[in-house]
């Protein structure tokens, strides 16, 4: 029978009327939840207000309309994207009239020219959000217009109006729009700053997606070091293939040249473009693009290229008389693969705004149709390099088969007769004792690529994991088991969890948690060390866990370059080796940042590196003392953490002062 009590009214609320619905306004949904618009408000989100402005000025290009944009970034946090394009309307809008069409474009959400085709056929922008979402989350936005000889200025601040729309002069030999902006410190913080090296790349990378645009880069000096060049032009008439072979560099590849081309589908305002090459020793890396728009999740566009490329060897197979092609997957032609795709294709549909992921139906077909064509005659015209492929193709088939045989994989002495499935983003080392090897834990995929580039292949192995991990200290059980990066990180280390811990297991010999020497670095190693605290205490207490020390500068004198960890250690090489120099510094912002060989050098070659080990304490006593920290500093008690923070901000202020 049901309880009476389910069905009795509960006392009325005093505190929910109508006065408790907010109505929000203008772009004041962008400030109040930016992650909806641009995916949080780190360094990532940060760098998307500069895609987004980008991105528009790429339309310009694709549409025909543009063959030039300048990309500056200047002190201050401020950036400045220009583009010789039509400019942006900047008369009175027919729905708004006491506003002008730029006015509407930067202070309304979903207002803009990409919806109906007529302007542009095909482009990266789709919901009207781009310009007017950095508008919302940038403390100062100045945007100017050359248009029909004339130059048109309107600032904007947090997504505000200003001033009306100002005519500053005539502009007989300039056309274009340019928009300048700073993001605002009230939503990224005041710490977070545009990274020039990532800019740069993302610039030239824009230029290679588009053969018919050429882009400047432009950057004051003293907010670059050596890696980059303060100004740069980019123009790329092989397109991604260009881009490939740049990358590809002197690696010896399966096949002599690359299978590079495009497809132009005039009826479908459609074009494809592909550049895939083959290295014998490569981890594999994979561009996708839509629209010139990154898509790093893949989506439709990758399904087709997988298609076109397994159904073109299995058919050449055939041709060659050679029956074990028709066994071929998909990945046994992508894994190790250096591969970019590009296609342009109308309204095209994304999975979210940050358009991560391709969906439009579409796409996979028009993808496979294009490449399908001219890979089974790329194959075909010489037999030669199509025999090549298929057999270095076939090796990787074997290789996929003989696990499945095995049905998981284990290293001998490494797993003691367990088996293991092991996490696909994993890259293992290849001996095949525990003895001597290390897995490196990275922060991120930019700084696991260049790990996996720096590493010792037979005694090192990387597992990158995204951003920072769930804090166990204050989640329950079903929470970490239900989480991907945690379950990742337990499948690779083989040892179990809890009373499950065995570390004779453990798969190697040292644990080695590499982030970036920032204090978002420091966050995601805390979380990591809190895991293996209460997760698996038995591997620490033993000695297998270690902290990376990355260097934070690069101190450079003539041909001489040095490494410091920290500022203090900066200051002493500045007084004891290069003392009464004048020192070139430049600050490594994360270990992304770092090429291989640098990053090699300082943080992974045992012979030069310098580690950390984390241990626990053998005393009862002092074990206790531990554990209590880790509850009040992650547990789930806030008061306990500004409790801490309260009794230590004084000496921290000291030691502050006497540094």
């Amino acid at each position: 029978m049901a309880d009476p009590d389910l069905f009795r009214a509960p006392a009325p609320a005093t505190d929910y009327d109508a006065s408790s619905i907010e109505v929000l306004e203008g772009l004041e949904p962008v400030r109040r939840r930016p992650g909806m618009y641009v995916g949080g408000t780190d360094e990532r989100a940060l760098h998307h207000l500069a895609a987004e402005i980008l991105d528009n000025a790429m339309d310009e290009a694709v549409a025909g309309h543009a063959t030039r944009i300048e990309v500056t970034l200047v002190v201050g946090n401020r950036i400045i994207i220009t583009d010789n394009g039509r400019g942006m309307p900047v008369d009175p809008h027919p729905k708004f009239p006491d506003k002008s069409a730029l006015e509407v474009i930067l202070s309304t959400l979903h207002s803009g020219g990409k919806f109906s085709g007529k302007a542009y056929a095909t482009s990266g922008g789709l919901h009207g959000v781009g310009a007017s979402v950095v508008n919302a989350l940038s403390s100062d936005t100045v945007v100017e217009v050359a248009r029909d000889r004339q130059l048109y200025r309107q600032r904007f601040s947090k997504g505000v109006t200003l001033g009306p729309l100002e005519t500053v002069g005539s502009a007989p030999n300039r056309r274009g729009t340019s928009v300048a902006f700073t993001p605002d410190t009230e939503i990224f913080g005041p710490e977070l700053l545009f990274k020039p090296a990532r800019l740069y790349r993302l610039a030239r990378s824009k230029a290679y997606l588009f053969a018919g645009v050429e882009i400047r880069w432009k950057c004051a000096p003293e907010l670059i070091g050596d890696d980059i060049p303060p100004e740069a032009v980019f123009q790329f008439p092989g397109g991604l293939a260009d881009h490939l072979r740049e990358q590809v560099g002197a690696r010896e590849c399966a096949t002599a040249d690359f299978f590079a081309g495009s497809q132009e589908f005039p009826s479908e305002a459609g074009r494809v473009e592909w550049a895939v090459a083959w290295p014998l020793w490569s981890d594999g890396s994979y561009s996708w693009y839509c629209n010139t728009i990154p898509t790093p999740d893949g989506g439709t566009h990758e399904q087709g290229l997988r298609q076109a490329l397994v159904r073109g060897l299995r058919a050449f197979g055939d041709l060659v008389n050679n029956k074990r092609a028709k066994e071929l997957t998909a990945d046994d032609v992508m894994v190790g693969s250096e591969l970019m795709l590009s296609v342009f294709i109308r309204d095209p549909q994304f999975q979210s705004q940050t358009k991560d992921r391709l969906t439009s139906p579409e796409a996979a077909g028009l993808v496979e149709k294009a490449v399908r064509d001219h890979f089974d005659h790329w194959l075909g015209q010489n037999m030669e390099r199509g025999k090549a492929l298929l057999g270095y193709v076939l090796e990787r088939m074997d290789d996929r088969l003989r696990r499945k045989a095995e049905r998981e994989v284990k290293r001998k002495t490494a797993t003691s007769s367990r088996k293991l499935r092991l996490p696909g983003k994993l890259t293992d080392c290849s001996i095949d004792s525990n003895e001597g090897t290390e897995l490196f834990i990275v922060e991120g995929d930019s700084a696991g690529g260049s790990a996996k580039q720096a590493r010792d292949r037979k005694t090192q192995a990387i597992l990158p994991i995204r951003g920072k991990i769930l804090n166990v200290a204050s989640a329950t059980s079903a929470k970490i088991l239900a989480n991907q990066e945690i379950a990742d990180l337990i499948q690779a280390l083989g040892c179990g969890t809890r009373k499950e811990c065995r570390p004779d297991n453990l798969r190697y010999e040292r644990v080695v948690i590499m982030t970036d020497a920032d204090v978002d670095g420091a966050h995601i190693a805390t979380l990591l060390m809190t895991f293996f605290f209460q997760e698996m205490p038995d591997l620490v207490r033993r000695g297998h866990l270690y902290l990376a020390q990355p260097p934070l500068y690069r101190l450079t004198v003539g041909a001489k370059s040095l490494y410091a960890r920290d500022d203090a250690h900066r200051a002493e090489i500045e007084r004891t080796a290069f003392k009464g120099k004048k020192v070139d510094v430049a600050r490594f912002k994360g270990l992304g940042e770092m090429n291989p060989g640098q990053l090699r050098e300082t943080t992974m070659d045992p012979g030069s590196r310098s580690l950390i080990r984390i241990t626990l304490p053998q005393e009862y006593e002092e074990r206790a003392g531990v554990k209590d920290l880790v509850d009040r500093l992650m547990g789930t008690n806030p008061a306990h953490r500004f409790a801490f923070i309260q009794e230590n901000a004084a000496r921290m202020d000291e030691d502050t002062i006497d540094a």
